[in-house]
């Protein structure tokens, strides 16, 4: 049972890296006027999906239902809650100091979704701790 969801927790962190990646890679290439750090990011992403899809063990895994639920925490953690948080400090900004450009905004939203994603794995790893150090 722990190494189903310890894989699961290991899944889940790893498709939030890639998420952030992308994220930051898009932020990236907006703040230097290039896109070759988001078509990168792009690439091994639908690298690692098509790998994914066309390995059947893998595949397989990624349909058990724990290391579902664990993607979807992630998925609350790093794009649901910062896009909510990005909107209302956005508008709060924009409408007490100054308008934010886009890139400003993206930044915003890259940095709550980081935090998220941190707040997600540390949360994994207590529970880690909790359920190892329980268990003996």
């Amino acid at each position: 049972m722990l190494a189903v969801r310890t894989s699961g927790d290991f899944v889940a962190l790893l498709e939030g890296a890639i998420w952030l990646l992308l994220a930051w890679s898009a932020s990236y290439s907006a703040a230097i006027g290039e896109p070759l750090p988001s078509v990168a990011m792009l690439s091994i992403a639908g690298t690692l999906v098509f790998v994914c899809w066309a390995h059947r063990p893998f595949r397989l895994t990624l349909q058990r239902y724990r290391i579902r639920r664990r993607r979807t925490e992630m998925l609350m953690h790093i794009i649901a809650l910062p896009l909510l948080l990005a909107l209302f400090f956005g508008v709060l900004i924009e409408s007490l100091l100054t308008p934010l450009s886009g890139q400003q905004k993206m930044l915003m939203y890259n940095v709550l979704a980081t935090s998220g994603w941190l707040v997600f794995a540390l949360t994994l790893l207590i529970k880690y701790l909790m359920f190892r150090l329980r268990s003996r």
